[in-house]
């Protein structure tokens, strides 16, 4: 450590002071190099990790020298327990002893933030695999969700973690694109609650949220990764940007930027985004943090930069305060560019600014503070295990059932090569797939049962599995049909294997070009749906698939996506009865035609019509869900007729459960605007909410909605409530309505912003 030391009457290191000020003072004393060593990350154990994000080997090049690189200090490191296998306890004490060096190194003793994935839980070794987000979009259950999110948020802080990158917030708009298991579902309105929820959670227990991929990224060109977008500011602002802004709203402190290119200009150098509207339509204060790489390929992969400093200089000017994952264009690039004058100090003093003010916020620099870890390290103890088996039971979706659920202890064949893999509980981000792939001699450090497994718990079952997910031979097929010819029911348990670029079929690189049941899975299907006997599907995947071909021929079809380490008990238990089924779809399933990117929210010219041959009605709707015991729907209306563009209306459905059964429904309104300054989805979610059921019991439930949830973004570019009719349809899925309510906006047309209101009310006594 230096001799260069501070007093102790300066105001940096007063607790006490205004965070502003404190960062003033210390932004001052420090040098060129100081500044930009906390902009940078360092990946330390990028030499010994596997192929986890876009073109890391040939971008990254491992730190050669960990004492140089920190001596002037460090911005962040990168997955100390996300990069390989290790145990919980060797991480912490790795991580205390790597903050001390950084802070004894350097002059002013600053920690590095540390983060971590955390998407389906956290993403280390021995950590509780929770569901994927298509799995909290199907809960329908904000609350659910954010209890989920603090005990994930529990365990990084126990850990001496600081910053948690997730939730994904880019909304599903071509199921085709491998990330869609990463994403919440199709509808910008359920992903922002969702993913509003999941930041409160997190945040409240300390831990730093960031928001992906700000914005864009999931509308590419035919559902190809990192492939251009050729959204309008429409589809931008009224479908991609409002989960952020409902994410921004409840408190997420960081964001992370799109890889994507948006009509030709990449987010990662766009000032437009990053600055104009994040920071000054929105008033974010927080950090945004590039993307693995993202900086870097400004320069190798959109060609819209020189070189490195170019590219450095670009993505700073446009509002990325931190490269990430590891020192690069933010290094000796940025910092030539500062010592020539063809870097401005100012923008280096406005990203550092930000970042010191989150490090202030998060104590790193108050007395006392210290890397020690905490003395509980459990990552999968029994209540995580339980949280995760309370979201799995509650996401997993009832498709269709001819009567033959639930099971009730019948002969079962089990096949398919989804049934005993406990790999297919899980998604692309999750440890075991993410990482413990690249090391096949480490044990998985967790228990993950099987489907075969749970089913066995409770029914006599014969097992052939078919096929693997990609190839196969006759033979296993021929196996898998003599089983089936044995038992009363056969479960096909089919789908999905998550991986990274191309090690999968689905996940981050893992595109398709249509949405055909991968390999000879479909083949697999039909050959047991040839036997005759009765066939229940569950489909364990990370996006849906055309079952059109066989739907009329199952006799139920279940979803379950990737349901996370508890998800084969909560499969089991919907599948013996045990639990009555209340998920709903986040994302349609497609009809006929398995090609066609379309989700529900299409304008009267995006629907089946006379003029094109292509039907794109889904098989299953967005939002359609079935359980063993129906609600009854009693009434549904609103007292009012008028509803005033600045005021509120509020609609009343009455449920009843008029069975002996616990059940459960999701109470779905949509808006309907017959004639608008453009073309508008025919129907679009603003409110949802689940309600319980006893046996026996009647609920009533109010959602006050506020004329702000009508608004769009108009023909002159601004978000706008117009009078006029509307109607709100009130119904279980996007296509099955129960009521639909006309009313009439009255007074005059209001132009509203980030301010607006953006979720209903709901009282449920």
């Amino acid at each position: 450590m230096t001799t260069e030391a501070t007093t102790p009457d300066e105001i940096w290191r007063n607790p006490h002071a205004p965070v502003a000020d404190r960062v003033r003072d210390l932004v001052a004393r420090m040098t060129p190099q100081e500044k930009i060593a906390q902009l940078q990350g360092i990946w330390a154990g990028i030499d010994a990790a596997g192929e986890m994000a876009p073109h890391q080997h040939e971008f990254a090049v491992a730190p050669q020298d960990f004492d140089e690189l920190t001596r002037h200090g460090l911005g962040q490191l990168t997955r100390v327990f996300g990069t390989r296998p290790i145990a919980p306890e060797v991480g912490a004490r790795t991580l205390a002893r790597t903050q001390r060096q950084i802070i004894e190194a350097s002059r002013f003793g600053i920690p590095a933030v540390a983060h971590e994935e955390c998407l389906t839980g956290l993403a280390a070794w021995q950590a509780t695999v929770h569901p994927s987000p298509l799995c909290w979009g199907a809960t329908f259950e904000p609350d659910l969700v954010r209890r989920m999110a603090a005990r994930i948020g529990d365990s990084m802080r126990r850990l001496g973690v600081h910053q948690g990158l997730a939730p994904v917030l880019d909304v599903a708009r071509d199921l085709r694109w491998g990330r869609v298991e990463e994403t919440i579902g199709e509808d910008p309105h359920l992903v922002g609650t969702i993913g509003a929820a999941y930041v409160a959670g997190l945040e409240s227990a300390g831990i730093v949220s960031t928001l992906k991929h700000f914005a864009g990224y999931s509308a590419s060109r035919a559902g190809r990764n990192l492939a251009p977008v050729s959204i309008g500011p429409r589809e931008l602002a009224d479908v991609l940007l409002p989960p952020f802004e409902m994410a921004l709203r409840a408190g997420a402190r960081s964001v992370m930027n799109s890889y994507s290119d948006n009509d030709g200009v990449p987010v990662a150098a766009d000032p437009a985004m990053l600055t104009e509207r994040l920071r000054g339509e929105y008033g974010f204060t927080g950090t945004v943090v590039a993307d693995y790489f993202s900086v870097a390929f400004l320069h190798k992969l959109h060609g819209v930069a020189a070189g490195r400093e170019d590219a450095a200089a670009q993505a700073l000017t446009a509002g990325i305060d931190v490269e990430l994952p590891t020192v690069d264009c933010y290094g000796e690039p940025l910092l030539e560019g500062l010592h020539s004058g063809r870097v401005d100090e100012a923008v280096v003093d406005r990203a550092l600014s930000r970042v010191l003010a989150q490090k202030f916020e998060l104590g790193l620099l108050d007395p006392g503070y210290s890397p020690a870890p905490d003395a509980n390290l459990d990552l999968d103890d029994a209540e995580s295990r339980a949280l995760a088996r309370e979201v799995a039971e509650r996401s997993i979706v009832l498709l269709q059932n001819d009567g033959v659920l639930p099971l009730a202890g019948r002969r079962l064949a089990v096949v398919g090569p989804r049934a005993d893999e406990p790999g297919a509980m899980m998604g692309c981000y999750s440890f075991p797939l993410h990482v413990g792939v690249h090391h096949p001699d480490a044990e998985m450090g967790i228990e993950v049962a099987t489907v075969l497994e749970a089913l066995r718990e409770d029914h006599d079952v014969v097992f052939a599995r078919g096929c693997p997910v990609l190839g196969g031979t006759d033979d296993e097929i021929a196996e898998a049909v003599e089983a089936a010819r044995q038992a009363e029911v056969c479960v096909v348990v089919l789908g999905d294997q998550a991986g990274l670029f191309g090690k999968g079929t689905s996940g981050e690189g893992c595109d398709v070009a249509d949405l055909r049941l991968p390999g000879r899975q479909e083949e697999l299907l039909e050959a047991v749906l040839g036997t005759g006997m009765p066939v229940v599907l569950v489909l364990l995947s990370g996006r849906p698939y055309d079952l059109s071909r066989q739907v009329d021929r199952l006799a139920a079809v279940v979803c379950g996506f990737y349901p996370g380490q508890e998800g084969a008990a909560a499969l089991a238990g919907v599948l013996s009865g045990r639990v009555n089924p209340s998920g709903r779809l986040p994302v349609s399933f497609p009809g006929s035609g398995s090609t066609q990117p379309s989700t529900y929210l299409s304008a009267p010219l995006g629907t089946r019509s006379e003029v094109s041959t292509v039907d794109p009605t889904p098989l299953f709707p967005f939002g359609h869900g079935l359980s063993y015991a129906s609600a009854t729907w009693v009434t549904a209306g609103c007292e009012e007729r008028e509803w005033p563009t600045d005021g509120t209306c509020a609609v009343h459905v009455v449920l009843r459960n008029d069975t002996d059964v616990a059940t459960a429904e999701v109470v779905q309104i949509y808006l309907h605007d017959p004639v608008a300054e453009v073309a508008r989805p025919v129907r679009q979610l603003i409110g949802a909410v689940k309600v319980d059921l006893a046996a026996g019991q009647t609920r009533t439930v109010t959602a006050r909605l506020h004329a702000d949830l009508t608004s769009y973004t108009g023909r002159a570019g601004h978000r706008q409530v117009d009078p006029g009719d509307v109607e709100l349809h009130v119904g279980t899925s996007s296509a099955n309505i129960h009521t639909s309510l006309k009313l009439t906006m009255t007074g005059p047309a209001r132009r509203v912003g980030f301010d607006r209101v953006l979720t209903p009310e709901f009282d449920t006594p």
